[in-house]
């Protein structure tokens, strides 16, 4: 089945879930998509014993407990764009399994986290990570201390690149956004050099080498982004060869920016560029929006 162009963000009242919200709504803007609000809430099972029948109430006010956080939202989004469409999605139960259901068929799902004390209120840790982890499209979350502000808005979008099939697939998300963002693009590689010898000769020896790896790699990085920069003419590209960890290289890269996207193998965390820890450790320091892409699943 074709996915539909649709920007969907995780709605759960919070002020991290808000400035998801207000993203999304600038996202969906600038791509001329329509945008879809989506909230879930479950029945509390310890109220009840066993094979007890909730009153029909209690739905009533669950469902319109939620739709209260759907009708801020909207106001919300329609405050950051006027003119974008948007519907909305409120179903029972895990919002693990609403949104991984939904990521089958839309562009992009976005969602709150509160930062550093971990993800929180619809999207608490669990609840982000299986999503992340597990999602059919890209992932943007936005933590609660990196909302856009003027001086972001019109920030570049910044790209890890590592060579990988996964890396090539978020590095064309990369264009797509800067394009629609009338956004730079800045393309990182990283790579950690080798042992640097204490003594002068070491190291004017290892500098000669560097400079012959950052060549090296440098003309690869050409290679992987020369058809994006042939179908993306309008964007304007910025490449870095970092000699850096990748969380430092990509957080520090990613200071003003709008968006760093990075690319994330499989379902056992991130590999290649991104360690498990790595991806971790990015979602909690990078200074913006970050969208996780991953492989296809079958």
């Amino acid at each position: 089945m074709a996915k539909e162009d649709i920007v969907v963000v995780a709605v759960d009242g919070s002020d991290a879930s808000k400035n998801a919200v207000r993203w999304a709504a600038n996202t969906a803007m600038k791509r001329g998509i329509p945008l879809r609000l989506a909230s879930s809430y479950t029945m509390p099972q310890f109220l009840y014993a066993e094979g007890m029948v909730p009153p029909k109430e209690l739905f009533e006010d669950l469902q319109a407990e939620t739709l209260e956080k759907i009708e801020e939202a909207r106001a919300l989004a329609h405050e950051v764009a006027p003119e974008i469409k948007i519907g909305h999605t409120v179903a029972e139960g895990s919002p693990i399994d609403m949104l991984l259901e939904m990521s089958h068929d839309v562009t992009m799902i976005v969602m709150g986290s509160r930062g550093m004390g971990g993800l929180s209120g619809m999207v608490m840790g669990s609840v982000s990570a299986s999503v992340v982890s597990h999602a059919n499209c890209p992932v943007v979350v936005v933590r609660e201390d990196n909302a856009v502000t003027e001086s972001t808005k019109y920030g570049p979008v910044v790209v890890g690149v590592d060579g990988s099939e996964v890396s090539q697939k978020a590095t064309e998300y990369a264009f797509a956004e800067a394009e629609a963002r009338g956004a730079e693009l800045i393309a990182i590689h990283t790579w950690m050099d080798m042992q640097v010898q204490a003594s002068l000769a070491g190291l004017s020896a290892a500098q000669a080498e560097w400079s012959e790896v950052e060549r090296e790699q440098g003309e690869l990085l050409n290679e992987r982004l020369a058809p994006l920069v042939e179908k993306y003419p309008d964007v304007k590209v910025k490449k870095l060869i970092a000699r850096d960890r990748p969380v430092r290289a990509l957080s520090d890269a990613a200071e003003g920016a709008q968006l760093l996207v990075v690319g994330s193998h499989g379902r056992g965390g991130f590999k290649g560029m991104l360690l498990g820890s790595t991806s971790r450790a990015l979602l909690q320091a990078a200074p913006c929006p970050m969208m996780v892409v991953r492989p296809e699943s079958d």
